[in-house]
């Protein structure tokens, strides 16, 4: 019997409803809990737009709503740890026979897409974040996307939760902004 992967191995949630970042220059991400799970994949698509750079800030949280929110790095919290690194996948046309390209940084919790680089064409941007990389009492992230740019620009992110500490069916998994409240 086929041994469906959604709800065994991972989830995937929402972070950025499809925008164009050209009119609104900055797109915040929807919350997600980092309970129930070892870690989470930021995957955010994006068409081709003009040589500007994108920024993704990936923030923590105490709370699904209010709470107190800092940047996912041992600046704004001691007890946390930044993102090194992130993934690329970029062509004129994305068509499944491009690589992933490894893009090493210092830790931080912005992770800088150069425009110059890769404005022009059509990218996956792959961010892991490990739950326990987020400060003490920090429970949830969203990312935030920024980019000023005057052309066009169509953007969409998506969390994908995987290891998931309880494996259930689809219909029957928890909730990923409350886990411990039934999904409405």
């Amino acid at each position: 019997m086929f041994m469906e992967a959604l709800g065994r191995l991972f989830d995937v949630g929402t972070c950025v409803v499809p925008v164009d970042i050209n009119t609104s220059d900055a797109a915040t991400g929807q919350r997600i809990s980092m309970a129930g799970h070892s870690g989470i994949a930021i995957i955010a698509h994006c068409l081709a737009g003009g040589a500007d750079d994108l920024t993704f800030d990936v923030q923590q949280h105490t709370a699904y709503v209010s709470g107190t929110s800092a940047d996912l790095d041992a600046a704004a919290v001691a007890t946390s740890t930044g993102i090194d690194h992130f993934y690329i996948k970029a062509e004129t046309a994305l068509d499944n026979d491009e690589a992933w390209v490894k893009i090493t940084q210092s830790v931080a919790s912005e992770c800088l897409v150069v425009g110059a680089t890769y404005g022009t064409q059509q990218k996956l941007v792959l961010i892991q974040v490990g739950a326990d990389q987020l400060g003490d009492t920090y429970t949830h992230i969203s990312v935030n996307v920024a980019c000023v740019t005057s052309t066009s620009q169509l953007l969409t992110v998506l969390y994908i939760p995987y290891d998931l500490a309880a494996q259930r069916t689809p219909p029957n998994r928890p909730n990923l902004l409350r886990p411990g409240t039934a999904n409405a």
